[in-house]
């Protein structure tokens, strides 16, 4: 049998706290299963004497995570500090040039600079293993990386932001405004103090861009992806969902189109009866469609101590047992250049909701600029009560008006949009909901 693999964790936060949990509580499974030791040999945390419920007799304590990372008594660097750049990507970067191994649940930093640390892991031999970064205890990572190897993926989507799901869903059960489930998921723990990052679809972008990357064989581009939140989403708007047969959730998208690679993360409508419709709270789920496989779907818990403990876990099991793959999937020196594709060109339909200025022939007005985009309307309907957060002109009293589209371009529903504003039929911005048949 191997000498045991000595493991450094920098970061003993709920998720460090629960790995550590973990660790000792399936020791002699994990051992087994490993053929070799899993030995907790070293931390790194701000406050050496502060209780964090787990034991750490015995362990090294490190007030540097780079000096741990950089430590001859580890072999593994668990890095879950979080961040983008500072201490994070320092302390990996030290990790992966001394030829540790690194397992990491740090999205942004993937993101940001996952290409780079691949290269560097790759160079040095050592294992770069990061499932926790994306879903939480979902196994996507693994799935697209290894399990899906045999697929020409074309697609693949998901709900990868479990406080969005959780504050669309309350939104839709008890017909609560948005910021009143914010409120909510803040109390719960569920969203930050300043949720931006959750809110505004930035962390499900970190993690498309990631996933498209092993997908689809290109260097990670999450500058390229197209972002909207779910901020501006009401009452109503769940409403009318509701009365179309769909649901409203934040999702993210990646596809082959013939101009490129497509990624986008934005609210959609989705069907009722379809299975993505049906994760709720602050459930994960991501679908991927390949040539092979046809349609797959893993769903599980995307956020939390213990599940995302979980896939940590499994990712060091995985480097005790001597298992080893390129980290984005292929070398990554091989990886394609992102080529993206034009936004515009998305086709589908889309739900638009406008505050329409009570006078005469703005309905006509708005209707002939669609019609001179070739948009078709399946359906147009006036609301009598406007949203609550709904701003109100001066002179004009204005009324909300949901317009269903058939299937259009992205491009067409724009500049029929801006036309409309120009022509000032409407007042405040309004809001646009794609429609995915799924």
């Amino acid at each position: 049998m191997e000498g045991p693999l000595r493991l450094g964790i920098a970061g003993l936060g709920t998720v460090g706290a629960s790995v550590v949990q973990i660790l000792r509580r399936h020791e002699n499974d994990l051992s087994a299963q490993a053929g070799r030791a899993i030995k907790l040999a070293a931390v790194c945390a701000r406050d050496r004497s502060r209780d964090r419920g787990v034991p750490l007799d015995g362990v090294a304590w490190f007030d540097d995570p780079v000096a741990l990372a950089k430590s001859d008594d580890i072999d593994v660097f668990v890095e879950l500090i979080g961040g983008e750049d500072g201490v994070a990507l320092e302390s990996v970067r030290a990790a992966l040039d001394s030829g540790h191994g690194v397992v990491t649940a740090n999205k942004a930093l993937l993101a940001s600079h996952g290409v780079d640390l691949a290269l560097i892991a790759e160079a040095h031999d050592a294992p770069l293993a990061f499932e926790a970064a994306v879903g939480g205890g979902i196994p996507i990572i693994k799935a697209l990386r290894e399990a899906l190897a045999g697929n020409h993926i074309t697609r693949l989507f998901g709900i990868l932001n479990g406080t969005c799901n959780y504050i669309l869903t309350r939104m839709e059960e008890d017909g609560l405004t948005f910021g009143e489930c914010l409120e909510d998921a803040q109390r719960l723990g569920y969203a930050e103090a300043d949720p931006t990052f959750d809110v505004e679809g930035l962390d499900t972008a970190h993690k498309l861009a990631i996933l498209t990357s092993i997908a689809f064989g290109t260097r990670i581009d999450k500058d390229a992806i197209f972002v909207e939140g779910i901020s501006a989403i009401e009452p109503e708007d769940i409403a009318a969902a509701d009365e179309l047969g769909y649901r409203i959730k934040l999702l993210g998208v990646a596809q082959q189109t013939e101009s490129g690679i497509e990624q986008r993360v934005h609210p959609t409508m989705v069907p009722r009866d379809s299975t993505i419709a049906r994760v709720s709270g602050v459930t994960n789920a991501v679908a991927v469609e390949g040539d092979s496989i046809g349609s797959v779907m893993l769903s599980g818990p995307g956020a939390g101590g213990s599940a995302t403990a979980s896939a940590v876990v499994g990712d060091i099991l995985d480097i005790a047992r001597g298992i080893k793959v390129p980290p984005l999937g292929r070398p990554a020196a091989s990886l394609e250049p992102y080529r993206r594709a034009k936004m515009r060109a998305h086709e589908g339909g889309y739900y638009l909701r406008l505050m329409v200025r009570d006078r005469p022939g703005a309905f006509a007005a708005i209707a002939r600029c669609m019609a001179d985009a070739e948009i078709s309307l399946e359906s147009i309907v006036q609301r009598n009560r406007p949203p609550k957060s709904a701003p109100r002109s001066h002179d004009d009293e204005a009324q909300a008006v949901t317009i269903i589209t058939y299937e259009t371009t992205e491009a067409a529903v724009r500049s029929a949009l801006e036309r409309i504003e120009s022509e000032g039929q409407i007042s405040g911005k309004p809001n646009l909901i794609r429609i995915e048949r799924l």
